[in-house]
């Protein structure tokens, strides 16, 4: 049609816009002024009527010419069958002439008013079957339609058996109907044939409508009679022309074969690429290559002079309408009928004239009444008072009644979307049956001759495509969509209509959200607000029945099996609310409810698979399999070692990789099936490939977060063979699709990180990643149509060797980020350029620990080889490349953590350096050398430039606390090294001990024995362990030294001093009792060689005394190894083992014993000391009582050491037990502080 629309506007008929529209409301009431309504009380029945006009093709109104009586109506006037501008281009179809209606005529309508279809309207038909079902309880004629469901919407047309006959018996078509129409309905009834009074009625109703537009009298020349009869022969012609039923639709060979059929569809990215592509709004031209064999010729055409959304009670229509209306001066709108003075009217004929008003919102109706066609007079009556004429009496309320009982009937019993049913009553019969004819057909040999199926098919596309388009609501009708889309598929030949299942199959895997997995629940809940929209394909037939039971299924006096139901009499119909308790459309299952994410996966690749098989199925090649294209080697089940698995072979992947990478800019294409860039099967496979390799990687992801790294490998390596393909077909690579691609080879290196991590179960991965579904090895058929899928094999195998796995990782992550430095996306996707850099660092640090770990693992097993190996020097080389990059890229992003995490393996990595260099010497020469020195020097840089990259503990309190440790630790250790192999043969023994000093007060520089934390207890013992060890150099150094006082009593103090701290830190933990108890005896020999420089015995008895106090302090720590062997006892105890078995771990007993030794033999050496100086004190001077007393206990204690230590047979803990009575005794004694018992 070349008419312009209005669709979708409510728009009043065409001139009445000046009058600001017709109202049909009492005086004082004013209309709605977006639309056209009317609202009629007859007869106290409220009926409500409301018209919209959608559209018009009606040419502005004109007034009606009132014929003077006695015109002659048989004589034809000037401009009888004439164009006229008056008329418009709908010509003579306006003015009544014969020609019937199509048979498609609502498909016409629904295709103009799509977004209509399926949701807010209940009926879309011709004025003419809308009135014919409203008349049915009245009428004796027979009635035959099509009813088809769509959505909550049913299309009504009428179905002309008779035509279906004659087309029978010359075709052969619809001889399945024919014989069921035989068997089981009345043969007698026959259409009657038209009479030549039909005839003549008809050409004086022309010839009226014709004299009544030409009121200005114009002359017009007759047309001749060879002109006349010429129109006549046509108008006849028309009206039983075959063609108005046409044959089983065809798709036209061009749809599959012609590339530019619908090359309109955007770019291959487009979100409404296929809603365009294939159908889309009204105005769009895609859909007429689908009907380019006759959409005319089928009916499929809206003819309509108007169409009109009628509002009846509750029940909303889309009517077309033909009837003429005359409007302007005194009439704004009026009807025009020609009514034989000698025949009244009756029922049939007053609800004809009230609905067609009714429908058109025509005000009231003109007569002109006749004689023989002599005009006799006009008589004006208002719409509402038609159902009260003579002879023409009838209830509006019973019509409101009817309308709402059949369609509560109709759509209590059309409930498959898709299938045509037939409403039948037989001529003079009072039963009206519904039978499935889809159903029917479908018994038959060829399923596919019901003439509906196509039209039927491409309504049920075009309203799911609408629905799609609409963004506000898509998620509200998906469980609406995806039935339409299911049930179109259903009606289709895969072979003869591949172009829109593949289209139906791609928006049905499209309603899934794959790009949303984590929220899959939230998603998922406003789909299922629509039961009342949508209901189910698979839905069973129910034995439908109200409560009544008005209708069966079979009990229809013919035992008529196979009608879906039947009105037992038509006077039911008449019976208000008799179909009420059905009226509604029953609830069903709305969007499937996808519990996990695999489901809804499986459920997008069922529908990518099947859209994949239209789109092959349609191009014409001499075999399935692709012609072996020259240029690409075939690739073989074996595999050269240097090409795979070492990073050497990886670096030639990616360099082929990364040039591919570039070629998919300049858009180069190679397809191996012959397809036509352009071409709907190129576009559509493009699409749906590109879908699978989404769904793969969302599944991938999900495995992934299940742990089933195996399953992941092989999902992600279905996604990047989509890809790859997808590299193959496109023309122009969009910058999405390579975001896509650098989220793929993400993941995938993620998995094969977690795959090298956790290669203790690479069994079940192994099983997991060669496990393949049905599904999936047909969808890979389909790729390797296109390519050999072999693009990005070097990132999907799964290694064995945990270097190689690692290395894959690694490649993967940097084809990520050059994939990102493509098209500028890094600065369009900063978080996406983000993560693969912080992937990047990491796989890097991976794979410097793995190489660092092996070069350690060489070291522990070089024994005799004194010299580094060059594969050591390899491995450090190796580890130590990929920890500067890992570095560079976490810099690079401002990543301070993990950047110092880095530098602190760095750090780690020069001190395995180091320790490699100190087993180059014999270990009884052995020193410290340059080369342990450099590397330790260097760790300490690295770890200081990992506290530089966090700047304070506030950033990363843990990773601070580690690196300080860890320099603490490596500042020990060099210190350690120094003092225990002192670099003698080139350094000072002043030099060494200064160095050794720094470094040991560097290291307690950064060791927090104060921060409360796990490792506090360690920072203790390496604090106590350096006092410790400072206070033995320089008691050594005052041993060895001679001259310098000065330095001597500076090197005494600090030995004191670092004695005394380390003698408080070894208190603090309670797993020391043997280091405690070395550094009071190492207190004690420190006193003892004091006293050696002393003279008076005064000076040496203050020295003894406190020599001995250290020694009653050395209690405590005995006291530990007293309650650990207890322990060590009552476990030995409880295991029912031996007393005398070896000690626990946490107890060197050896060690014990020894001290234990020392211990009493210097306490003995002390107590004998200080006997002898008392007792000489006591001769020189004047008795002192405290002395006395002092002297008195010390000679008990040390009467009691000697027979203890005299017992030979005496245990560990009676040892103990007697040291720690005697310590007691001693600080009683000696200082007259009490204590508590010595054995508690």
């Amino acid at each position: 049609m070349g008419d312009s629309k209005e669709a979708g506007t409510e728009a009043p008929p065409a001139g009445t816009a000046a009058r600001g529209g017709l109202s049909l409301l009492s005086q004082g009431e004013s209309e709605e002024p977006s639309a056209q309504g009317s609202a009629l009380f007859l007869g106290g029945n409220e009926v409500k009527s409301r018209a919209v006009v959608k559209y018009s093709s009606a040419p502005p109104r004109t007034a009606f010419a009132r014929l003077q009586e006695k015109t002659d109506l048989k004589l034809p006037p000037a401009n009888w069958l004439r164009e006229s501008a008056k008329l418009g281009p709908a010509g003579t179809t306006i003015l009544g002439n014969s020609r019937k209606s199509k048979p498609f005529s609502s498909f016409g309508m629904a295709y103009d008013f799509i977004d209509s279809v399926g949701n807010d309207v209940d009926v879309v038909s011709d004025s003419e079957n809308i009135k014919k079902l409203l008349k049915i309880p009245y009428s004796k004629s027979h009635v035959s339609m099509a009813v088809h469901r769509i959505g909550r919407t049913l299309l009504l047309d009428e179905l002309d058996i008779q035509e279906l006959f004659m087309r029978s018996s010359q075709t052969g078509d619809w001889t399945w109907l024919k014989e069921f129409y035989q068997r089981l309905i009345d043969q007698k009834w026959q259409r009657k044939k038209k009479s030549k009074e039909h005839w003549y009625q008809k050409a004086i109703l022309s010839k009226f409508l014709y004299y009544s537009i030409n009121g200005d009298g114009a002359a017009q020349p007759v047309p001749s009679a060879a002109e006349q009869q010429e129109s006549s022969s046509a108008d006849q012609t028309n009206d039983s022309d075959g063609a108005s039923w046409p044959a089983p639709f065809e798709m036209p060979s061009s749809v599959s074969e012609d590339p530019s059929a619908s090359s309109q569809g955007g770019e291959p990215l487009e979100p409404s690429y296929i809603v365009g592509h294939v159908a889309s709004a009204p105005k769009e031209q895609n859909l007429t290559t689908l009907f380019n064999d006759g959409e005319n010729s089928q009916g499929l055409k809206n003819d309509f002079a108007r169409n009109i959304l009628w509002t009846f009670e509750d029940i909303h229509m889309l009517v077309g309408s033909n009837m003429p209306i005359f409007g302007g001066g005194r009439y704004p709108a009026v009807s025009l009928r020609l009514r034989d003075n000698n025949k009244p009217i009756n029922v049939l004929t007053g609800i004809d004239y009230w609905l067609d008003n009714l429908i058109c919102n025509v005000p009231e109706l003109v007569m002109c009444f006749h004689v023989n066609g002599i005009v006799q007079k006009y008589e004006m009556i208002k719409t509402e008072e038609i159902p009260n004429l003579e002879n023409s009496n009838f209830s509006t309320k019973v019509i409101k009644d009817i309308a709402q009982n059949i369609l509560s009937f109709l759509k209590s019993n059309c409930t498959k979307e898709g299938h045509t049913y037939w409403l039948f009553k037989a001529s003079g019969s009072d039963i009206v049956k519904l039978y499935d004819l889809t159903t029917l057909c479908e018994e038959t040999e060829d399923k596919y001759q019901n003439p509906f199926t196509m039209p039927v098919a491409i309504l049920l596309y075009k309203v799911a495509c609408n629905m799609m388009m609409k963004k506000n609501q898509n998620k509200k009708h998906y469980g609406t969509v995806r039935t339409l889309l299911l049930n179109c598929v259903k009606l289709l030949d895969k072979s003869r209509h591949p172009q829109i299942i593949a289209s139906a199959n791609y928006m049905l895997s499209e309603l899934f959200q794959l790009d949303e997995p984590k929220k899959e629940e939230s998603s998922e809940s406003p789909l299922n607000e629509n039961s009342d929209e949508s209901y189910s394909e698979e839905e069973e037939e129910m034995p439908d029945s109200d409560e009544n039971g008005s209708y069966s299924t079979c009990s229809d006096p013919s035992d008529d099996n196979k009608a879906v139901a039947i009105i037992k009499s038509v006077g039911e119909l008449s019976v208000p609310e008799k179909y009420k308790s059905i009226h509604q459309i029953r609830p069903s299952c709305a969007f499937p409810v996808c519990h996990d994410t695999e489901e809804r996966c499986r459920l997008v690749l069922s529908y990518v698979l099947e859209g994949l098989k239209s789109v092959d199925s349609s191009i014409k090649k001499e075999s399935d399999l692709p012609a072996a294209d020259p240029n690409t080697p075939i690739p073989l089940k074996y595999e050269d070692e240097s090409t795979r698995g070492g990073p050497e072979g990886l670096e030639k992947q990616m360099a082929l990789f990364l040039d591919k990478m570039g070629s998919l800019q300049k858009g180069n294409y190679s397809s191996q099936s012959g397809m036509i860039p352009g071409s709907w099967q190129h576009k559509m496979k493009l699409q749906l490939i590109l879908k699978s390799s989404k769904a793969y990687y969302v599944l991938s992801d999900a495995a992934m977060s299940l742990q089933k790294y195996g399953r992941a490998l092989r999902y992600i390596k279905l996604a990047l063979q989509s890809h790859d393909t997808y590299c193959c077909l496109c023309t122009n690579m969009l910058s999405e699709v390579l975001l896509f691609l650098s989220q793929y080879l993400t993941l995938c290196g993620d998995i094969q990180l977690m795959l090298a991590q956790n290669a203790n179960n690479r069994a079940a991965h192994l099983e997991e990643f060669n496990y393949q579904t049905k599904e999936d090895q047909e969808i890979l058929h389909s790729l390797h149509r296109e390519s050999s899928c072999q693009g990005f094999a070097w990132a999907t195998d799964l290694s064995t060797d945990l270097e190689s796995q690692l290395s894959v990782s690694c490649k993967c992550y940097e084809a990520a980020n050059e994939i990102l430095q493509f098209s500028d996306l890094k600065s369009q996707n900063p978080e996406q350029y983000i993560q693969v850099l912080k992937r990047m660092g990491n796989i890097r640090n991976e794979i410097g620990v793995f190489y660092m770990n092996q070069a350690a693992a060489l070291q522990s097993e070089r024994v005799v080889s004194k010299t580094v190996s060059t594969a050591e020097q390899q491995l450090w080389k190796k580890s130590f490349s990929c920890f500067e990059k890992g570095i560079h890229n976490f810099e690079s992003i401002d990543d301070a953590t993990n950047a110092a995490l880095l530098l602190c393996n760095t750090g780690r990595l020069m001190r395995i350096c180091a320790q490699a260099h100190c087993g180059a010497g014999d270990e009884f020469k052995r020193e410290f050398s340059p080369e342990e020195g450099l590397y330790y020097n260097k760790a300490v840089d690295y770890y200081l430039k990992a506290l530089r990259s966090l700047g304070t503990r506030d950033t990363h309190p843990a990773v601070w606390d580690s690196v300080n440790w860890e320099l603490s630790t490596t500042y020990f250790t060099m210190a350690t090294l120094q003092q225990d192999y002192a670099p003698l043969s080139r350094k000072a023994q002043e030099q060494i001990e200064k160095e050794v000093s720094e470094a040991m007060m560097k290291s307690l520089k950064y060791c927090d024995v104060d921060l409360v934390s796990a490792r506090q207890p360690l920072c203790q013992y390496r604090a106590a362990t350096i006092h410790h060890r400072l206070a033995s150099m320089y008691h050594s150094c005052l041993r060895n030294q001679v001259g310098d006082e000065h330095l001597r009593k500076q090197h005494r103090l600090l030995a004191d001093l670092h004695y005394s701290k380390a003698a408080k830190l070894f208190q603090l933990p309670r797993d020391a009792p043997c280091e405690l108890l070395r550094v009071q005896l190492e207190r004690v020999a420190f006193a003892e060689f004091q006293m050696t420089s002393q003279n008076s015995n005064i000076g040496k008895l203050k020295t003894l005394s406190g020599a001995l106090d250290i020694m009653v302090r050395t209690k405590h720590a005995f006291q530990l190894i007293r309650k650990e062997l207890v322990e060590e006892f009552d476990q030995s105890k409880s295991e029912e083992t031996p007393p005398a078995a070896d000690s626990s771990p946490s107890l060197n007993r050896e060690e014990v014993i020894k001290l234990l030794g020392i211990f009493e033999s210097r306490l003995s050496f002390l107590l004998l000391q200080s006997i002898k100086l008392l007792s000489s004190t006591k001769k020189k001077t004047s008795s002192n009582l405290e002395e006395d007393v002092l002297l008195k206990t010390n000679k008990q204690i040390y009467s009691q050491l000697l027979r203890a230590t005299a017992n030979k047979n005496a245990s560990l803990r009676e040892r103990i037990d007697v040291l720690v009575h005697l310590l007691d005794q001693l600080a009683r004694g000696g200082g007259g502080g009490g204590g508590g018992g010595a054995l508690q």
